[in-house]
């Protein structure tokens, strides 16, 4: 019985999808992972610390510069409880604080704290080297190559 040839066949575009999804799931896993460690041991900081003090220096404008919980959820992409808890910790370190909205008594606002954002500048070189770091470990690997070529056309556009 003649052996029949084998081509290359693309696979279903449902599995093409997942196998994307797995590999983008697999750099945000790296690189969320390399950037962890390299916060942790230099500044004793979370990525989602980072996360939290990033989002809110950007609102920071001296007194007034604030968020409330639900945009702070929002914006770092955690449930509301976990941004809670979150806060809780950055508050108790002192590098941020929470008080009513003057103007909606339901609402709780964040601010972060001269010493947030002091940790903050200490920390973003490490934040910005260990991203590299990963990035370009990432960038020898195949299946990860594209998805990086693809983040450094988004950073270039920006």
């Amino acid at each position: 019985m003649p052996e029949k040839a084998h081509s290359a066949v693309a696979p279903p575009a449902g599995q093409a999808l997942a196998q994307g999804w797995c590999a983008l799931s697999s750099l945000h896993g790296r690189i969320e992972t390399h950037i962890e460690r390299a916060l942790q041991a230099g500044h004793d900081l979370s990525v989602r610390e980072f996360s939290v003090l990033n989002v809110l220096s950007g609102q920071h404008d001296g007194d007034g510069g604030h968020l409330q919980m639900k945009q702070l959820a929002d914006s770092v992409v955690l449930s509301q409880s976990a941004t809670t808890r979150l806060v809780t910790r950055l508050e108790d370190r002192g590098l941020l604080s929470r008080y009513i909205c003057p103007g909606d008594r339901r609402g709780i606002y964040t601010n972060v704290s001269d010493d947030g954002l002091k940790l903050l500048e200490e920390a973003r070189p490490t934040h910005d080297a260990a991203l590299r770091e990963a990035l370009a470990d990432a960038a020898r690997r195949p299946e990860l190559a594209p998805l990086v070529a693809a983040v450094e056309r988004l950073t270039a556009t920006y």
